[in-house]
């Protein structure tokens, strides 16, 4: 089913008890695609109501990208109007209309990849989620100076091996000094957990899917 929130489509899935925690999972640069319908099904059959804003409403509606190398210049291109304010507020307006739901019983954690991991670090910074994880956010490393202004648990996870996130060792040392956050490091690229990409490693996928999986459970439990 999809609800809205302003302006925006924001499709959501139930788990099969119909109700839970609630997940605000983020979009990589390819938009609601098979892989990230994927997602937002095993996170609702783990319990969680998921919702997954759709961030290139304004400019480039119903946007799926394909995965082969046009494909990935094309998203590339489309990403390019993306507003990153904007998208951080559609964020956080997701989160509160979350928490407004009947069926979303607990917190409401955000969850994502990419430019949603970015994106849910930034969420993080901007407002007061109950958990974040973010996979392979490219703009994290330069941003992390604001983890003081992180008030839940996050986890931050990398691939030591990405071409686009060279110094994700800046967000190892931040870490360091944070109770409520952790990093996970995987060998491989970037966009590793994604089945359809370049980059998909299968497993440093089900490796650090796991580990998320348990993050989860500790700091949003279904």
């Amino acid at each position: 089913m999809t609800h809205r929130v302003d302006d925006m489509p924001l499709p959501l899935w139930l788990p099969e008890s119909g109700s839970g925690p609630g997940i605000v999972l983020i979009q990589e640069i390819f938009g609601l695609d098979a892989y990230l319908t994927g997602i937002a099904e095993k996170l609702a059959a783990l319990g969680y109501v998921v919702a997954v804003p759709e961030l290139f409403h304004r400019f480039q509606p119903g946007w799926v990208g394909e995965h082969d190398e046009a494909g990935i210049a094309k998203s590339m291109e489309v990403v390019g109007n993306l507003d990153f304010p904007l998208a951080v507020q559609d964020v956080v307006k997701s989160v509160q209309y979350l928490r407004g739901l009947p069926e979303v019983t607990g917190g409401v954690g955000v969850f994502g990849f990419c430019l949603g991991g970015t994106l849910a670090y930034s969420a993080a910074v901007a407002s007061d989620p109950d958990t974040a994880v973010a996979f392979y956010g490219s703009g994290v490393p330069d941003q992390i100076g604001a983890l003081d202004q992180v008030s839940c648990p996050i986890q931050f996870v990398f691939g030591t091996e990405d071409s686009f996130i060279t110094e994700y060792q800046k967000v190892v040392d931040a870490v360091e000094d944070h109770d409520h956050a952790e990093v996970h490091l995987e060998p491989a690229g970037h966009a590793f957990l994604n089945h359809l990409g370049p980059w998909f490693d299968a497993a440093a996928a089900d490796r650090a899917w796991d580990i998320s999986v348990q993050f989860l459970a500790r700091t949003l439990p279904a």
